[in-house]
């Protein structure tokens, strides 16, 4: 590794000419003293996560060109999510470079902080290298997920969904029932129900991790079988 060259660039398979971009990249706002005139990966998390996008569409159409729009938007939702944001970061060992507040782990369990520094970190390739540095990662991490994925994934919520509909019931009801937590990892608990049954309650970092926790929870206490 040349000499001043940060030890993720290997990883991802390119050398910053912007060496500031990779270090704002990793840094968390949970990071920044009130005094400090850093700044935090949010505005490269918002470019990361279009590229990602972009590249994991292209990437469904090629390997899928027999699909229709709605499975290929299951893929896209599964391969773009926090969980297969999570995969990625631990595969290269992210946690061990994000700064983030004093006492907060960047892998703790329950935060957005590695999915989020994970996005800012392909919006910093894409700024220093353009479309190809960024394509270049993202295949090579993105890879091995897509072709887990044999048959279209169906997240709780849908699928909750699709078990009111088929027993002619009105579609499931979901509520916040509390927001705690500091600013730059909050905690939702949300709760999922369906007329007749038994709410389920779920947790997550963002309300859309909770619903589906809410979901994933309530379809563990339903009914198998066809209606």
């Amino acid at each position: 590794m040349a000499e001043g060259r940060h030890p993720l660039e290997q990883t991802l398979g390119h050398a910053f000419e912007l060496r500031a971009l990779l270090e704002q990249a990793l840094r968390h706002r949970g990071a920044l003293g009130s005094k400090s005139t850093l700044v935090s990966n949010e505005r490269l998390e918002f470019l990361g996560d279009r590229v990602l996008g972009l590249i994991v569409a292209d990437m469904l159409l090629r390997a899928f060109p027999d699909e229709d729009e709605g499975a290929l938007a299951q893929r896209f939702a599964a391969l773009a999510s926090a969980p297969a944001l999570d995969e990625v970061a631990g595969k290269i060992g992210l946690a061990e470079y994000v700064k983030v507040a004093p006492g907060q782990r960047a892998d703790e369990a329950d935060t957005s902080v590695l999915p989020d520094a994970l996005e800012a970190v392909i919006g910093a390739l894409y700024f220093d290298g353009g479309l190809e540095a960024a394509r270049n990662f993202v295949v090579t991490q993105w890879e091995p997920l897509l072709k887990t994925a044999i048959a279209p994934p169906k997240d709780a919520k849908t699928a909750l969904q699709e078990w009111a509909q088929a027993r002619a019931l009105p579609l499931p009801v979901y509520e916040v029932m509390d927001e705690s937590g500091p600013a730059h990892a909050p905690l939702f608990k949300m709760t999922a129900a369906i007329q007749g049954y038994a709410m389920a309650h779920g947790e997550g970092r963002t309300k859309r991790l909770a619903t589906q926790a809410a979901a994933t929870a309530l379809l563990t206490t339903l009914p198998k079988g066809k209606a």
